[in-house]
């Protein structure tokens, strides 16, 4: 019989890991329809709401790697708290989880000249989507089924080939996050030039290189191969059946018990199911909006996210 605190633990982590994963999927298709405010859909300065677009990322974005951090400690789902060696693959892994928050929250952010402001409800659903994702991470990194998994990790081709694609997507990301840098570097050093009446808020182009020739969210793209390498690192693949997929499956799966819910669905796959489906309409929309804006002069043969396909 479970101990009391690890059976909460339990109960907690499976509710949250089931609620996170389907308010993912119901998001993303509002998403298609609405532009959530902040970039180049953020709303007119003068609304009440609107955040300083750095600082808000910040704080929002910081908020994983805390709750991350916390739960990997903690060991919420291992009775002895899992004392662990900073050799074995799963601190590997959580390493690697953090160098791209230490980025993504903190160097990223610091290197970028501007950023346009941020409604405070971006916010708010940042703050919430990080504490749920970085506290399942760190529980399932830290968890003995995870540790399970791991044993033989070293020895494994395909650990080996999820690091590497981990590597590759967080390098892309960088680079083409720069391109995107370069260009507000661009605009704000010819706002230094112009006089005050002839400066514009403006540090939009048509940005070029690398994988910019194929598709317009690069950095998107980068991202999926970067947290897909990091799921097939660190746990199996999801089980998934037809029959699942039914509609009557899914409403069975609304109100069953979180602890049956999919218990092959593990925190690193629902991130990457995350990221797509809530990262996919943003670029889609943000495609148009670049038809939009630039016309004829936006390169007719790219695609919005993924190269020669969407």
């Amino acid at each position: 019989m479970l101990p009391p605190d690890l059976k909460q633990a339990r109960g907690l982590y499976n509710a949250a890991r089931k609620w996170f994963a389907i308010a993912s999927f119901c998001t993303g298709p509002v998403l298609l329809v609405i532009n959530a405010p902040f970039g180049r859909f953020a709303l007119k300065d003068n609304n009440p709401f609107m955040l300083d677009g750095i600082k808000s990322w910040m704080v929002m974005e910081i908020v994983s790697p805390a709750c991350f951090l916390y739960a990997l400690l903690k060991s919420p789902l291992s009775p002895s708290g899992a004392p662990a060696s900073f050799t074995e693959p799963h601190m590997l892994l959580a390493a690697l989880y953090l160098i791209h928050y230490a980025n993504r929250a903190v160097i990223s952010p610091l290197r970028t000249p501007s950023r346009s402001k941020s409604h405070l409800i971006v916010a708010l659903a940042g703050v919430g989507f990080n504490i749920f994702n970085g506290s399942l991470m760190g529980s399932y990194l830290s968890s003995p089924a995870a540790r399970a998994n791991l044993t033989g990790a070293y020895t494994r081709p395909l650990f080996y080939l999820g690091i590497a694609l981990w590597a590759v997507g967080f390098a892309g990301n960088i680079a083409h996050d720069e391109i995107l840098l370069n260009i507000r570097r661009k605009a704000q050093d010819k706002k230094r030039t112009e006089s005050e009446g002839e400066k514009k808020q403006e540090h939009y182009a048509i940005p070029q290189g690398l994988l910019y020739k194929y598709i317009s969210y690069p950095n998107y793209f980068c991202e999926w191969v970067e947290w897909t390498g990091f799921a097939l690192a660190a746990a199996p693949v999801p089980v998934v059946s037809l029959s699942a997929l039914t509609m009557a499956s899914v409403i069975h799966a609304l109100v069953k018990p979180a602890t049956t819910f999919w218990p092959s669905l593990t925190p690193p796959y629902i991130f990457l199911l995350n990221e797509v489906v809530l990262m996919l309409p943003r670029a889609i929309r943000g495609h148009n909006w670049y038809h939009d804006k630039f016309g004829d002069r936006y390169p007719k043969e790219r695609k919005a996210v993924v190269p020669f396909l969407l």
